[in-house]
């Protein structure tokens, strides 16, 4: 179970239009959390061609001017185009709020954690260079003065094959005046060499398509929750199909997906496996979950272990992961997991 010799993963930058509007919509939930950790948000965000909309529903005594929020971080991901802005929120629906104020979950649904003891993240090693790359493409337009060629949309993806890396993958958003072979060549050099390693016997791509000026909104749409692999487990792992990004700690979607992780990274770092898959399942306004499943590489049924050691009720979830906080527009970009710092990602004694 879970062996992964033959797989292909990805990334994308923080100005890949999906991730635009996962930002935009954590930048608002972080906005309101700051104000009132009790706010409840749900945010969703579309971006097209020189407009953004922000709608969703928010209940909270938090005063947020929406599109400065939003304005304010897409400048500060780099673009500097002209931007429509409109905002349609509403209050959140009370027939969901008498479920969750008792505690229940706030909807129905399946969530997953995984964790493998092959990197020092408790990620697949596929899934850390392939983000890797990605945020090496940020930090190289941001930090260094012979990259400022470099724009901010950007995707990257790597094919392994028999446990082996066949296929780098590059695509970046660049100035126009550059050569293309120009951004190959320091691409190599720079993000990928100092990433995969050792080269020999693997294939590099960079902006196959021959060139890569227009980007973001002007070139593509985006929207929040359209990168729900790049977020989790690369596909690796299943997914329950929920996003996270934009919705405040009553939404299971994300935090029984952090607490299935918890639960996956402290199996494995303690000890009872070298891989782990947990899962749990809701109804909407119940606070016992339907489901508690975590199974080891081999199979081995590690359930008793998880619902002895980890308390999936949601509230329960909220107060040992501290989740009403304004942690969560760092989250939005190269992964929810694996990163120091995250409550979701602290190792534990069991």
């Amino acid at each position: 179970m879970f062996s992964f010799n033959t797989c292909t993963v990805e990334s994308v930058t923080s100005g890949h239009p999906d991730k635009v509007c996962d930002q935009v919509s954590d930048a608002i939930l972080d906005a309101c959390l700051a104000e009132d950790p009790k706010s409840r948000v749900a945010v969703e965000s579309f971006g097209s061609h020189g407009l953004l909309v922000v709608g969703g529903e928010i209940t909270t005594r938090a005063k947020i001017d929406f599109e400065k929020v939003t304005r304010d971080l897409y400048e500060g991901i780099g673009y500097k185009n002209d931007l429509k802005v409109l905002v349609h929120i509403a209050q959140q629906s009370p027939d969901i709020a008498q479920g969750v104020d008792v505690g229940g979950a706030g909807d129905q649904g399946i969530m997953y954690g995984y964790a493998t003891d092959e990197t020092k993240e408790f990620l697949p090693d596929v899934v850390v260079k392939v983000h890797a790359l990605a945020s090496g493409l940020e930090k190289l337009r941001r930090g260094d003065a012979n990259f400022s060629w470099l724009r901010p949309d950007g995707k990257t993806q790597i094919t392994v094959e028999n446990g082996k890396i066949r296929t780098v993958l590059v695509s970046t958003q660049h100035a126009e005046d550059i050569l293309q072979e120009d951004v190959r060549k320091a691409l190599i050099k720079h993000l990928v060499l100092p990433v995969v390693g050792d080269m020999s016997s693997i294939e590099v791509l960079v902006n196959p398509t021959g060139k890569f000026v227009q980007g973001g909104f002007e070139a593509d749409t985006g929207l929040t929750g359209r990168k729900i692999m790049v977020d989790t487990y690369g596909g690796l792992a299943p997914h329950g199909g929920g996003c996270f990004s934009g919705k405040d700690p009553t939404k299971v979607d994300r935090s029984a997906a952090y607490m299935a992780r918890f639960a996956a990274k402290n199996i494995v770092a303690a000890g009872y496996a070298k891989k782990c898959l947990a899962s749990v399942a809701y109804a909407i306004g119940k606070a016992e979950p339907l489901m508690i499943e975590a199974i080891s590489e081999t199979g081995k049924n590690l359930s008793a272990l998880a619902r002895e050691k980890f308390d999936f009720r949601p509230l329960a979830i909220i107060e040992r992961l501290n989740l009403r906080r304004p942690i969560y527009k760092q989250t939005a970009v190269y992964g929810h997991f694996g990163k120091p710092g995250l409550p979701w990602e602290e190792i534990v004694e069991l």
